[in-house]
């Protein structure tokens, strides 16, 4: 990419963008000069405010789009939306994402499709409805995957084999997407508890499994997303692990 290519103000869509690490990866990637196209799906008043703040900061600089990415038509309409707001497209950020508890015996068409459509299946076709734009751009696509895309939850089994899809689904389009896109992903570790958050007993015994025995922080997520997107041009095809270690063996 040539250094004018890389003055001009890039683009970013990041999906589940209205709060939680969405919210972090939105703010940094916008703090670092970009322009923000804001995914969400159900959180209309949080994706609000948020755009209101970084327009706020910077006139035009933010943009909120709603989809359900989950839904069969969801993520060609979201690519719909971006080509009517952007002129270009230079970062996706997969982050949207569905998380619940998933008892076996108990598992239905219905939340299969749910657990699977929101976290590798809209992924999938949104990046692929936006190869055009990403490939003009000579852009790159960075998946948030998870811990447990190697290392399973118990009652979690249909979460953890989707995240695993995307963790496939990063190295696989890395290989067939180069050398004009490159494809990275994010592995979270211990970041922030669940909304139904566990016992004290619970998150103490998941940290005691984390080599440096504390949470991390959403901004560790958003700052290896801002590397992989716009301080890295020649990694591609990897996915960083941010758990404070939680992936060793120990």
């Amino acid at each position: 990419m040539s250094d004018g290519a890389k003055s001009r103000m890039q683009t970013a869509l990041i999906t589940g963008a209205a709060r939680r690490i969405g919210a972090s990866i939105s703010r940094t990637l916008h703090g670092r000069g970009c322009r923000v196209l804001l995914h969400y799906h159900g959180s209309a008043g949080q994706a609000a405010e948020l755009a209101a703040d970084l327009n706020s900061q910077r006139p035009d600089s933010a943009i909120i789009l709603q989809a359900d990415l989950a839904a069969a038509g969801g993520p060609a309409g979201l690519a719909a939306e971006v080509r009517e707001h952007a002129d270009r497209l230079d970062i996706l950020v997969n982050n949207a994402s569905r998380f619940y508890p998933t008892t076996p015996g108990e598992v239905t068409a219905e939340i299969w499709s749910d657990l699977m459509g929101s976290n590798v299946r809209g992924a999938y076709f949104l990046t692929q409805a936006l190869l055009p734009e990403l490939r003009l751009a000579q852009g790159c696509v960075i998946n948030i995957i998870d811990v447990h895309a190697e290392r399973p939850m118990p009652n979690h089994s249909v979460y953890c084999m989707a995240k695993a899809g995307l963790a496939m689904m990063t190295r696989s389009l890395a290989l067939d997407l180069g050398p004009e896109i490159r494809v990275n992903g994010v592995s979270p570790g211990a970041i922030l508890w669940p909304e139904q958050e566990p016992t004290p007993a619970v998150q103490a015994g998941i940290l005691k499994r984390v080599a440096l025995k504390r949470m991390g922080d959403p901004g560790d997520i958003a700052g290896a997303v801002a590397y992989l997107a716009l301080d890295a041009p020649y990694v591609t095809g990897q996915i960083l692990a941010v758990d404070g270690g939680r992936s060793l063996n120990i």
